[in-house]
């Protein structure tokens, strides 16, 4: 198995990940846990994996210095567009995250990492990576697929066959990632480098909703009620990805 880029997906990409109500609360809980985290100063951001840079500009727009790192040229081409029209600048790097450290000069405030470690072959290789590349008393924005949701949403639709052979991967040209997280497992790894502050889960119910519900709600009510109940002890770990803030140890 190898890591999985977007070069031939980018609109799709676009359209499944940002489009519509999923792709707004995945941003609302990340945004809203920053803005509880971080201080009231320019920081110097790296943005890991930036896809089509909304997360970075958001940053930006709060102005602070923004790095994007993406190994899909057209990925970072729409990340570029997008800041263009908005009128904001940032730093664009076409790499993977195996050569960030012989390009990166220093390390940043602020490393946001969502939504790449399900993509990797080896998702645990990259965890001292981002150690190195946050500065001493910086800050780590993790965000995963997790793997106790997928468990629990096949439970619901009674694929049972599926849960016994352990088949959680995606398939090979689909945005289902391939290698989703055991959050266990994964605090296991980043216990001796990290230690995690907040913890959030994202669309900890939207994607359980009857489909025929899901439209009829309106987006303001179920951001509202997303931000509500992302830390609640009976749910957050059912998110479709869980988001995590932490600091170097």
């Amino acid at each position: 198995m190898s890591d999985r880029h977007f070069d031939q997906l980018a609109t799709r990409f676009a359209e499944k990940i940002y489009g519509g109500a999923k792709g707004a609360i995945r941003l609302a809980v990340l945004q809203a846990d920053l803005l509880e985290t971080l201080p009231d100063r320019p920081l110097r951001v790296l943005d890991i994996g930036a896809g089509l840079g909304h997360m970075s500009l958001w940053l930006a727009e709060r102005g602070h210095q923004v790095t994007l790192a993406e190994p899909a040229e057209p990925m970072l081409e729409g990340a570029r567009q997008r800041f263009a029209e908005a009128g904001q600048s940032a730093t664009f790097i076409q790499a993977p995250w195996q050569d960030l450290l012989g390009q990166l000069p220093e390390p940043y405030d602020l490393v946001l990492c969502h939504a790449v470690l399900e993509w990797l072959a080896e998702p645990h290789a990259i965890l001292p990576v981002l150690h190195q590349l946050t500065v001493p008393g910086g800050w780590l924005s993790l965000a995963f697929y997790n793997r106790d949701a997928l468990v629990y949403r096949n439970l619901l639709k009674g694929h049972f066959r599926k849960l016994r052979k352990n088949d959680m991967a995606g398939e090979k040209q689909s945005l289902t990632p391939q290698q989703p997280l055991d959050p266990r497992e994964l605090a296991a790894q980043l216990e001796d480098l990290w230690q995690v502050e907040i913890q959030s889960g994202v669309r900890v119910f939207h994607d359980y909703m009857p489909v025929e519900f899901q439209g009829r709600v309106e987006l303001a009510q179920l951001l509202e009620m997303e931000l509500a109940h992302r830390r609640h002890p009976a749910f957050a770990g059912l998110g479709r990805y869980l988001h995590w803030v932490c600091r170097p140890v």
